[in-house]
């Protein structure tokens, strides 16, 4: 891993907990540098393995750019609670974070089919053996690119902790307050006929 100079208590050398972070979330943000100037652009994603699986248009430069191995940067952060403490200062809050540096790699033909297929069951486990396959339009127009994972090109870091104790009594209150993510109830398009049941990956994928 990177070495992590700030609050280098919060950091963690195991990539267990790197996996961790990766697989909790399902949005990152990638950067990089074209013609001199940054770029930056949140993306959905997909860990596999020792990867960051990736995707978007062919037809946006930036993404063909990164995909030709230009270096660049994967970051996701999770906001799990505000922290309340005494003062400001103290006043904080719970997360996770990861970075993940290095150039990307470009998928083609079934490679790129099972990096979609993936990326695709890492959002809605199971929707890919439910709908018919990519077209090949739809393949063309379509960017796959993967990350790796290599020693020494990552941090993570995570915040679970109270406030810390004041150097005085206030007699305030200090707490967490928790923060989560939950899937609602599903909502049909316009166009879906009256009755139709969602599939069954949207079924479960509320119940998780």
């Amino acid at each position: 891993m990177d070495r992590i100079r700030r609050y280098p208590e919060l950091a963690s050398g195991h990539r267990a907990d790197l996996d961790a972070v990766l697989d909790a979330a399902a949005v990152g943000t990638l950067a990089t540098v074209v013609d001199g100037m940054p770029w930056v652009v949140p993306m959905l994603y997909a860990r596999d393995g020792d990867r960051i699986v990736l995707h978007g248009s062919t037809g946006a430069g930036a993404l063909r750019h990164v995909a030709a191995g230009a270096p660049s940067a994967f970051s996701v952060t999770m906001l799990d609670g505000i922290v309340v403490a005494d003062t400001l200062f103290d006043s904080t809050a719970n997360y996770r974070s990861a970075v993940v540096r290095g150039c990307l790699t470009g998928f083609s033909g079934d490679e790129a089919v099972s990096a979609l297929d993936l990326l695709s069951d890492s959002l809605i486990p199971g929707r890919s053996a439910e709908v018919r396959t990519n077209l090949k339009k739809e393949l063309a127009a379509t960017l796959a690119m993967a990350l790796p994972i290599e020693p020494g090109c990552w941090t993570v870091k995570v915040r679970d902790a109270p406030p810390p104790a004041p150097s005085t009594d206030s007699g305030g209150w200090a707490g967490v307050v928790p923060l989560r993510t939950v899937a609602g109830e599903p909502v049909p398009a316009p166009w879906v006929a009256g009755g139709t049941p969602p599939p069954e990956s949207v079924r479960q994928l509320v119940l998780m």
